[in-house]
């Protein structure tokens, strides 16, 4: 495989016996293409606190993402997002066991690079440590930008330790890469600091209100900010996503979350990743099944904003 950014061959992806969607696998995302969508898998856990397994995530997604393959319209969207984008999944980002520093150096640097290239990027984790090197990223291209976070944790828990991935968005914030007056969480339902100023919606608020309400307060916090969209898989409650890190009762549902992705039509979103599933915890597949379905959902989200 070559690798553009060092111009040489090297191990910095591998590949899977397949993409997800059954997307033909391109270990060379960074050739110059227009309307490109890039997935890219970072199997990295090494931040998590509770059960670890997220690593084994991005395979599993992708596994459990053929249950969506037969289906030409995905419902209940009315086009094929293959005859307006090109959707490439350029395989797992890969590093040395162990070495944090260098994962995140080398997602920082991937991410640089398709973002110079103007690709629309898709990260499958991973626990949620990964979203910190993308929105460095972002910074270099983007400024500050407003994100989207669907939790049941704010994930913004002070500390020292970079690799912590309850943390990620204290040290985003800390960055200056986010901007949280702009920002808003959804799907809190553990303790959380309020002076960091985002818009939240507890689970309590997100199963309660009309997802009408709930979309209007979106839209008005936000503006016309470019968005960046992460979901942790334990927004959702473990009767849906039992296979994740860290899962608390009480959230919400797989309908409640595709109505507010679906409505979210107005955004200007600029990235999204999804995180922290946990195929060992996932006998029966539905976590990955409910993060493969919300992917998809977000692809032919953002290609209903470029038709």
């Amino acid at each position: 495989m070559h690798n553009t950014l060092n111009n040489e061959r090297d191990n910095s992806l591998t590949s899977n016996a397949f993409g997800f969607m059954r997307i033909p696998l391109c270990f060379n995302p960074y050739e110059k293409n227009d309307n490109q969508y890039v997935i890219t898998g970072a199997p990295f856990d090494l931040a998590t606190s509770g059960r670890s397994g997220s690593r084994f995530g991005p395979n599993s997604i992708r596994q459990m993402s053929t249950n969506l393959t037969w289906e030409e319209n995905r419902w209940p969207w009315n086009f094929n997002f293959r005859q307006y984008v090109q959707v490439i999944d350029c395989g797992d980002l890969v590093y040395s066991p162990g070495n944090a520093q260098e994962f995140s150096d080398k997602l920082y640097l991937h991410a640089k690079k398709l973002l110079s290239l103007k690709k629309y990027m898709i990260t499958i984790g991973g626990d949620h440590f990964i979203t910190l090197p993308i929105l460095r990223a972002y910074k270099k291209y983007f400024g500050k930008i407003a994100l989207i976070q669907f939790d049941a944790h704010s994930d913004t828990y002070p500390s020292q330790n970079i690799f912590d991935h309850g943390s990620t968005f204290y040290h985003a914030i800390n960055e200056d890469l986010i901007d949280p007056l702009y920002s808003v969480q959804i799907g809190i339902r553990t303790q959380y600091n309020k002076n960091f100023y985002f818009k939240v919606f507890d689970s309590i608020q997100v199963n309660n209100l009309p997802t009408y309400n709930i979309l209007k307060e979106i839209k008005s916090t936000i503006g016309d900010m470019f968005v960046y969209i992460s979901i942790d898989i334990d927004c959702l409650d473990p009767a849906y996503a039992p296979g994740t890190g860290t899962p608390v009762i009480g959230g919400i549902s797989t309908e409640k979350i595709g109505k507010i992705i679906r409505g979210l039509t107005d955004i200007n979103i600029i990235g999204m990743d999804v995180v922290e599933v946990s195929p060992p915890y996932d006998a029966s597949g539905i976590t990955s099944l409910a993060a493969a379905t919300i992917i998809l959902d977000l692809i032919y989200l953002n290609t209903f904003r470029k038709k």
